[in-house]
C-alpha cells in the first residue's frame, strides 16, 4: 500500500506560479513511476505529466509543455509539479498518482492522492 498526500495548491493570479508536492509513504517510492492528473469542474480527469522511477524520463500534456515541470526526490519520497505562467484554464483539482514499474496513464494507476485545488484568476 502507498499513501499519497498532495500539498501546495491555492489561489493565484494568471501568470503566477505554484509548486505542488506529493509526499509518498508505504512501499519503496523509487520503484514507482509518478504522475500528475487534473480534473476541472464538469470535466473528466486528464493527464498532466509523468516521471520515470529514476527521474530520467518525463512526459507532458501538450497544453502544459514549457510551463510545467515534474521532478522527484527519491530520498524524500516526494514528487513535485512546478507550474509557471499559469492560466485560468489550469484551474482544477490536481491529483498525484503512482504506478509500480510502468509509466502512469489514465486508467492504469495503482494509487491516487486525495487532490489539491488550484485556482487561477484572470
Amino acid at each position: 500500500q502507498v499513501q499519497l498526500v498532495e500539498s501546495g495548491g491555492g489561489l493565484v493570479q494568471a501568470g503566477g506560479s505554484l509548486r505542488l508536492s506529493c509526499a509518498a509513504s508505504g512501499r519503496t517510492f523509487s520503484n514507482y513511476y509518478m504522475g500528475w492528473f487534473r480534473q476541472a469542474p464538469g470535466k473528466g480527469r486528464e493527464f498532466v505529466a509523468t516521471i520515470r522511477w529514476d527521474g530520467a524520463g518525463t512526459s507532458y500534456q501538450d497544453s502544459v509543455k514549457g510551463r510545467f515541470t515534474i521532478s522527484r526526490d527519491n530520498a524524500k519520497n516526494t514528487v513535485y509539479l512546478q507550474m509557471n505562467s499559469l492560466k485560468p484554464e489550469d484551474t482544477a483539482v490536481y491529483y498525484c498518482a503512482a504506478r509500480l514499474g510502468l509509466t502512469v496513464v489514465a486508467g492504469l494507476v495503482d494509487y491516487w492522492g486525495q487532490g489539491t485545488q488550484v485556482t487561477v484568476s484572470s
